[in-house]
């Protein structure tokens, strides 16, 4: 058992390295090659970006690439090969690789809503019939409706939050993170093609990270954001939504407390975003410059700040979760209240910030119309 663990423990942190490695070059060269591709802040396409400047965002090709180099490893390792084609892994490869089209056929013609609504089902469709899918009440309807409902508004919660230097790639370096302690604890070794391909897409992070820092150099632009989704999307359903008891109910509330803590910040944004443009009667899938980041800006944050608070909420919240999974914090039914209780008071407390960032943000509007 010693030595396996040190070999699963030299082994990811190898291809940890290689990959963090890999990212920074494919973006230090993608950098370099173009400014073309992927722009944003195009006045012709019209796009609603934090940033005045216009930058290349091509960063998601970098987590593609990687991510391809991560399935390569699960093909070549003797001890994984004979689950190169595992049904799991071909539908996640699958769903993978259609969000990163979605996303570059996007960020290449600003694709229709409907079209890319339409790719988003796909998304949870393929993983549905591969056998990865949400099991909650144990009725194949119901559980693939909330599959289909947590791909989809993960891929979109993913691409909403991604309009700020450097938020959406840490707070998935976050949850990949904890994502990866959970699985090694309890796994002991290597022999988990997940975890391969987590190491590898949290390398691809770390490497384009440098680039997405703030003051950025590129974004991920909707390659990177629809692939994240589906890839965050898979790992919160391989790992998240399975915690359950099998007491005999049909629901179990802890089952959702997991997601709940481990996504908090992106949660947070979209059920913000989402409610307040219902209560304007506008739509909640345009883009817009008021999500929560935004607010925080407005509230008298900089950029930077901003990205460290969201990544503060994330590094309190994450660790709850990884407790809970690896049974370190006992379930109970107090435990249970105080999970929820956590996540209604933050969402609270980011809601008074969001008011008071709005009302200064008015004021500033009406500054500048003067």
């Amino acid at each position: 058992m010693f030595f396996e663990l040190k070999y699963s423990v030299l082994f990811l942190s190898t291809f940890f390295v290689v990959c963090v490695f890999f990212s920074f070059l494919i973006n230090w060269l993608f950098l370099k090659l173009s400014f073309n591709l992927g722009t944003r802040n195009n006045a012709e396409l019209q796009q609603e970006r934090w940033s005045v400047h216009v930058k290349p965002a091509i960063g998601g090709l970098s987590f593609f690439i990687v991510f391809l180099i991560s399935i390569s490893i699960i093909g070549v390792l003797p001890r994984l090969n004979p689950l190169f084609l595992d049904k799991h892994l071909m539908g996640i490869m699958a769903a993978s690789s259609l969000g990163f089209i979605l996303g570059l056929a996007d960020d290449a013609y600003n694709t229709n809503p409907l079209v890319k609504f339409i790719g988003q089902l796909s998304c949870a469709f393929i993983l549905i019939l591969s056998d990865v899918y949400i099991k909650v009440m144990g009725v194949p309807a119901f559980d693939f409706l909330i599959t289909i409902i947590w791909v989809i508004g993960l891929m979109n919660s993913i691409n909403m939050l991604d309009n700020m230097d450097g938020i959406t790639t840490s707070i998935s370096i976050c949850i990949i993170t904890g994502l990866i302690v959970v699985v090694f604890v309890k796994e002991l070794h290597v022999n988990n093609f997940n975890l391969v391909m987590m190491v590898g897409v949290l390398g691809s992070l770390v490497g384009f990270l440098y680039f997405n820092w703030n003051p950025s150099k590129m974004f991920m632009g909707d390659t990177g954001s629809q692939f994240l989704g589906v890839f965050l999307a898979v790992c919160g359903i391989e790992y998240f939504w399975g915690y359950r008891d099998n007491t005999g109910d049909i629901l179990e509330l802890k089952q959702f407390v997991i997601p709940m803590l481990m996504f908090i910040v992106p949660l947070i944004d979209t059920i913000t975003v989402t409610i307040r443009r219902l209560m304007r009667k506008q739509s909640p899938f345009v883009g817009g410059k008021d999500h929560i980041t935004h607010m925080l800006f407005f509230f008298g944050f900089k950029e930077r700040m901003v990205a460290l608070i969201l990544i503060s909420i994330s590094l309190l919240s994450i660790p709850l979760s990884v407790l809970l999974l690896t049974d370190v914090i006992h379930w109970t039914g107090i435990v249970t209240f105080l999970a929820f209780a956590y996540f209604a008071a933050m969402f609270t407390l980011i809601q008074i910030i969001y008011n008071i960032g709005s009302k200064r943000k008015d004021v500033i509007m009406a500054a500048k119309a003067q």
